[in-house]
């Protein structure tokens, strides 16, 4: 089955990967090139960026020479900033701090914020440990902390740290803190996908820019998700098998072997 991915969500992942390196802004035809690479057409691409700049990822900014172009916003840098540490670095599945447990509590006339306050725990990889009772590795409670704070939902939530002292056995409990089902289901899918697009590569000697570019993106674009969905819990708390690690070692050899070379066609749009 072909992958999907949305404008909207490859222009974060271009803008993750390539668009903190250079001061100033991408311009907007600089974009239409780099997405029309991958297939997107040009009102796709400016109606997407509009939707980034009223969630306030994009803030509209001139280039050197004049052209209309979009910048990363600040909250954006913060967003993309901690994401690099999921992304781009193998989890040390290590619970040595053990778990940070973030209990929230929202008014009834503000009950909107519940759902938003839900899901992204849930996309920040807590598991749900009870009704208003989250729960994940206590080496993210930085990024949540930014995250809760930059969203104005940290008046509503109180962070712990602790440890699992039972009844029930960490690893029977961890089955109903999170769907680890469904998360290795993602990590297959990912496998699925890109293992065969890495062996192709790695049969070959040359790395034309472009064609790294083409392959290394959608790669990226469906690899930054799954970090956040697998809180990367210790083998001894997961299914026998679990597919994570290999689906982590064919991203960062796809990484390594593709990200510098389609660098190289990012700036010869820019150029």
């Amino acid at each position: 089955m072909a992958e999907q991915h949305t404008p909207r969500s490859l222009i974060v992942t271009l803008y993750g990967a390539y668009g903190r390196e250079h001061t100033g802004s991408l311009a907007v035809a600089e974009l239409i090139r780099l997405l029309g690479a991958l297939g997107v057409d040009p009102p796709s691409v400016r109606s997407s960026v509009s939707r980034l700049k009223r969630r306030g990822l994009l803030v509209a900014e001139r280039t050197a020479d004049g052209a209309a172009g979009y910048a990363l916003s600040a909250d954006a840098r913060q967003l993309l900033d901690d994401g690099d540490r999921r992304i781009y670095a193998a989890s040390s599945a290590d619970l040595g701090d053990g778990w940070v447990i973030a209990v929230f509590s929202v008014p009834e006339a503000e009950r909107h914020k519940r759902h938003l306050l839900r899901s992204r725990l849930v996309r920040l990889g807590f598991g749900a440990a009870a009704p208003g009772v989250w729960i994940a590795p206590a080496r993210l409670f930085d990024e949540t902390q930014h995250t809760l704070r930059r969203l104005q939902l940290d008046a509503y939530v109180d962070l712990f740290r602790g440890e699992h002292l039972g009844f029930t056995p960490t690893a029977e409990a961890v089955s109903r803190w999170w769907d680890l089902a469904a998360i290795a289901k993602q990590h297959e899918e990912f496998l699925d996908l890109h293992e065969p697009v890495l062996r192709s590569w790695e049969a070959r000697e040359d790395t034309p820019a472009e064609d790294a570019y083409r392959d290394y993106l959608p790669a990226l674009d469906s690899w930054r998700r799954l970090p956040y969905a697998d809180p990367g819990l210790p083998a001894e708390l997961l299914p026998q098998g679990w597919p994570g690690g290999r689906s982590w070692e064919v991203f960062a050899r796809l990484h390594a072997r593709l990200r510098d070379a389609g660098a190289a066609f990012v700036l010869g749009a820019r150029g």
